[in-house]
C-alpha cells in the first residue's frame, strides 16, 4: 500500500530517521513512480543534504501531477536557493506565496532570500508578516532584527533581539547574533551576557546529540567573538576537522564584507577576519543568521 508506505516515510522524517525514511519512501515510489507526496518527501530530504539537481529533477515528475502545489513550489524556490539563483527563487516563493498566503515557512523563506540579496526593507515586509502568522518562533524575531540593523532602526532591532532569545531555548545563533550586535553598539557586558548563553545551548546541543555539527562558519565567528570579548580561554568551540573544511556548500567566514555567502545554510555578510584580538579590537562588520531553509514534506 502506497500511502501507507508514504505515511510511514514521513513519520520517519519527523523522527529524524532519515534512513528508515528514505527507505520507505522508495519503496512507495517503486510501486507508484507519480506518487507525488512520496516525490515530494524524498525530494526534501535530497534538498537538505545538498543534491539539489536531484531534487529538482524529482520535483519535476511532482509540478506535471500537482502543479497548483505549494509545499513544491516553496522547495523548488529553495533549490534554487541553494543553487545561488536568487531572483529564480524569489520567482517561486512567490508563486508558492500567491497559492498559500498564510503560510508562514513560505514567508520566512522570502525574508531569508532578500536578506541573502541584501534587500532588507522586502525583508522587513515577509519576515513580518511571518511574524503575525508565527508569532512563537524566535528565529523569526531574529532574522527581523538582522533586517532592522541594516535598515539603522536600532531600538527596534534591539527589542527584536530580546524578542528572539526570550522565545528560543536551542539555537545558539540567536545569542551569538545578539552579542555582536551588542558589541558593535558599544555593550560589552551585554555581549559577554549572550556570548555565555550561547555557550550553554552549545553544551547542551553537544550533549544531546552526540553527532551533532556545527557550521564552520559559526565556529569561525564564535571564535573571533571570543576574542573580542577577552573569553577565548573559556570557549566550547573547536574547529572542525579536514573532513569538514572539505564539505561542499561551506563559506569561509573570511569572505570580503558584503558578499552574498550563498550557501544553504548562511546568509549575508560576514565579519571581517580580525589579524589579532586585542582590547582594540573593532568588529564592523555582521555575522548575518545561518538559517535553514525551511523546506514542507508534505
Amino acid at each position: 500500500n502506497t500511502e501507507l508506505l508514504t505515511t510511514l516515510g514521513l513519520l520517519f522524517l519527523q523522527l529524524g530517521k532519515y534512513q528508515k525514511a528514505f527507505e520507505h519512501l522508495g519503496n512507495a515510489l517503486t510501486f507508484d513512480p507519480n506518487n507525488y507526496k512520496a516525490i515530494l518527501a524524498a525530494g526534501s530530504m535530497m534538498q537538505t543534504h545538498g543534491d539539489f539537481d536531484v531534487a529538482m529533477n524529482k520535483y519535476r515528475v511532482a509540478a506535471c501531477a500537482v502543479p497548483e502545489s505549494p509545499p513544491l513550489w516553496n522547495n523548488i524556490g529553495m533549490c534554487f536557493f541553494g543553487k545561488k539563483k536568487y531572483v529564480a527563487a524569489i520567482s517561486c516563493l512567490k508563486r508558492a506565496h500567491y497559492l498559500s498566503p498564510f503560510d508562514w515557512k513560505v514567508l520566512y523563506n522570502l525574508g531569508l532570500v532578500h536578506l541573502t540579496m541584501q534587500q532588507y526593507a522586502s525583508a522587513f515586509h515577509f519576515l513580518s508578516a511571518a511574524i503575525n502568522l508565527n508569532p512563537r518562533m524566535g528565529e523569526l524575531y531574529m532574522l527581523l532584527a538582522v533586517a532592522l540593523t541594516n535598515l539603522e532602526d536600532v531600538e527596534n532591532a534591539t527589542r527584536a533581539y530580546e524578542q528572539a532569545v526570550t522565545l528560543d531555548e536551542s539555537n545558539p545563533l540567536v545569542n551569538l547574533n545578539f552579542a555582536i550586535f551588542l558589541y558593535n553598539h558599544g555593550d560589552k557586558k551585554g555581549a559577554l551576557d549572550q556570548y555565555q548563553e550561547m555557550e550553554r545551548k552549545v553544551n547542551q546541543l553537544r550533549d544531546s546529540s552526540s553527532n551533532f555539527e556545527f557550521d564552520i562558519e559559526l565556529v569561525d565567528m564564535a571564535q573571533k567573538m571570543g576574542g573580542a570579548l577577552q573569553v577565548a580561554e573559556s570557549l566550547v568551540w573547536t574547529k572542525p576537522g579536514k573532513d569538514s573544511k572539505s564539505k561542499p556548500n561551506s563559506a569561509a567566514a573570511t569572505k570580503t564584507p558584503g558578499a552574498p555567502l550563498g550557501t544553504n545554510q548562511a546568509l549575508g555578510q560576514a565579519m571581517s577576519s580580525a589579524a589579532s584580538y586585542n582590547k582594540n579590537i573593532q568588529i564592523t562588520t555582521w555575522l548575518s543568521p545561518i538559517s535553514k531553509s525551511q523546506e514542507l514534506p508534505f
